[in-house]
């Protein structure tokens, strides 16, 4: 699991803990060449077209093996929420779910169910709003006044210096991502689990989608991605949120 510190024109770091254990390293990140999140265009559903890491370090323990980490965002969504979480008792995996708080607060029984079933819970704000354009009054607002959770994943991955120090205040830790299949563009299935078996290495956070669309094909791409990092030897452990 990662700490990822990202440089994109000015300073850009983000932090995610998964154990409260010794850092070992983690292969650089594959994702796309940094572009500051502020240049780039928003696509109107979650994330930008690339994830902007450039290193990567791990709190994982050595010896723990083939572990991978699934992140599910812009839930929960009472169609597609439910269907992330029976794909993933299929094959018995866990994730984390960062939700947006406009979501959640009306769905106090799906956060409910989220957790039961052994999941864990990220803030990722309130209503999506790109934080490194957000006044200091709405920054605070979307930080703080999010689901509760000891991780936040900045809408878009869009951080910088004020962003990750609003976040710290609060008393988080920053989650971004090492895989980003860009599911939310839903651009089939097989390019999805081809995208995320291609990322996927020990340590690694994947990012998927639970809300904000139609996610039929995440659903259908998660299946088919678990049958085979399972057969590869994977396991799926929580990020400590």
């Amino acid at each position: 699991m990662a700490i990822v510190c990202l440089h994109f024109s000015g300073q850009v770091e983000a932090a995610t803990a998964a154990q409260s254990q010794p850092p070992v390293s983690v292969p650089a990140s594959t994702a796309a060449k940094p572009v500051p999140p502020e240049s780039k265009p928003v696509p109107p559903e979650s994330k930008p077209t690339s994830a902007s890491t450039s290193t990567s370090t791990s709190p994982v323990k050595d010896g723990r093996g083939k572990v991978v980490y699934l992140t599910f965002d812009d839930g929960p969504d009472p169609r597609w929420t439910p269907e992330v979480l029976a794909v993933l008792a299929k094959h018995n995996a866990h994730g984390t779910f960062f939700m947006l708080a406009q979501n959640a607060n009306p769905r106090p029984d799906l956060v409910g169910q989220v957790r039961a079933a052994g999941n864990n819970i990220g803030n990722h704000s309130v209503s999506h709003l790109q934080l490194t354009k957000a006044s200091p009054a709405q920054l605070h607002h979307q930080v703080a006044d999010g689901v509760q959770s000891k991780c936040f994943r900045p809408p878009y991955g869009a951080t910088n210096a004020r962003v990750h120090a609003e976040i710290r205040k609060d008393g988080m830790q920053q989650v971004l991502w090492d895989v980003d299949p860009e599911d939310w563009a839903r651009p089939g299935t097989a390019t999805i689990v081809q995208r995320v078996l291609a990322g996927a290495k020990p340590g690694a956070i994947i990012l998927m989608h639970d809300g904000g669309g139609n996610r039929a094909q995440t659903v259908e791409a998660l299946d088919q991605v678990l049958t085979t990092l399972t057969a590869r030897g994977y396991t799926y452990a929580t990020l400590d949120c």
